[in-house]
């Protein structure tokens, strides 16, 4: 994707060959920060402090992470380190073990002479690979777009969507914002409602940043107004991303989902969630009883950051002093509340069945 002009992709290695570059999202909007990243405990900052965030993103950059370790020591005891090291970043997300998982299994036989090249290499497959996922994640969601298009000649087709899903959290193209991006591209008078997404306003600071940088229409809303839009046919579909599917369609995503799941049920709405194959679990079925949430810290939820009128960014407290407060990252949506899937393989129910007739090699 690009920023005014200039095309950028999520994580890249540097000019030198074995650096890796980010961006800093906990910069964005308000500056374009590119941080160097030299080895396995600035990845692993990075990804706690979520500078890199978003499940596709953080499975990349860790993959990289790997190789960058690899380079002061090459042996299977730095490998099986850091590996284990990364993958205690976060809990929720299941790219991040699904990359590390893989680089383990493509590194793990090769003497140590040969694993820092096949690490560079490896990582660099999965950056790709996760970069043409989303880009078919987009081609297959878009018909959603375009039967709604189709069904209102001449109207604006009302997407609502939830934290960021975009290129931002991927390599490249995003999960939820392909189509809208693809449907763009085509034509398609599409606008997105985009959630605020407390207590990180990943959707106010990031897909707003995103979806102004492409020029696709948006309008930046508070988390509790999806209800109310969708009660006044002012919304047609809602497409979030994911961190983490069961193998019978129950999806985990940042806070809040769950709510809109269950306000687009009451309004006979569609809610569609975009992931990649790397963010199904196959070993999980129940996702509320077992995938495991993230709890972050306090100082998210009771403390904001933003620009001042004079341009500084300021850190100012806004709940009462001396209240504490609870901070899970993520909620888990029933498949019951899931009108389908949309992965890089095409569409399906959000059920074991729909998933395994598009991934019949799964475990």
């Amino acid at each position: 994707m690009k920023i005014d002009g200039t095309p950028y992709r999520s994580v890249w290695v540097d000019a030198d060959g074995w650096s890796v570059r980010i961006l800093d999202q906990t910069k964005l909007p308000w500056q374009l920060d590119i941080l160097r990243l030299v080895d396995e405990r600035q990845v692993a900052q990075a990804i706690r402090s979520m500078q890199v965030r978003g499940a596709p993103l953080i499975g990349a950059v860790a993959a990289y992470g790997v190789a960058l370790a690899l380079r002061a020591d090459a042996g299977t005891d730095s490998l099986d380190r850091v590996v284990t090291m990364l993958g205690e970043t976060r809990p929720t997300a299941i790219n991040l073990a699904w990359a590390l998982d893989r680089m383990r299994a493509r590194l793990h036989n090769l003497p140590a002479g040969e694993r820092v090249a096949a690490a560079y290499a490896e990582a660099q497959a999965i950056a790709d690979d996760d970069a043409e996922t989303c880009r078919r994640i987009g081609e297959h969601g878009l018909p959603l777009l375009r039967e709604i298009a189709a069904r209102k000649p001449g109207e604006t087709v009302n997407v609502l969507t939830h934290c960021n899903a975009g290129w931002l959290a991927t390599v490249d193209y995003g999960t939820a914002l392909s189509p809208i991006y693809q449907a763009h591209d085509a034509g398609i008078p599409v606008h997105v409602w985009v959630d605020e997404t407390r207590p990180r306003n990943q959707g106010a600071a990031l897909t707003a940043f995103e979806l102004g940088k492409h020029g696709v229409r948006h309008t930046v809303v508070a988390d509790n107004a999806g209800g109310h839009l969708m009660q006044h046919g002012q919304v047609d579909i809602c497409i979030v991303g994911t961190d983490r599917v069961t193998r019978r369609g129950d999806v985990a995503n940042k806070i809040g989902t769950y709510l809109k799941a269950l306000a687009a049920r009451d309004n006979g709405l569609p809610f569609w969630v975009a992931l990649p194959h790397s963010t199904i679990d196959w070993r999980v079925a129940d996702g509320v009883a077992e995938i495991p949430i993230e709890e972050r810290a306090e100082a998210e939820v009771t403390d904001l950051t933003g620009r001042t009128a004079d341009g500084r960014l300021e850190t100012v407290r806004v709940a009462a002093e001396g209240s504490p407060a609870a901070n899970p990252a993520f909620d888990v949506t029933p498949a019951r509340l899931v009108t389908g899937l949309i992965t890089e393989r095409g569409r399906c129910d959000a059920s074991e069945a729909g998933l395994r007739g598009l991934y019949p090699e799964a475990p």
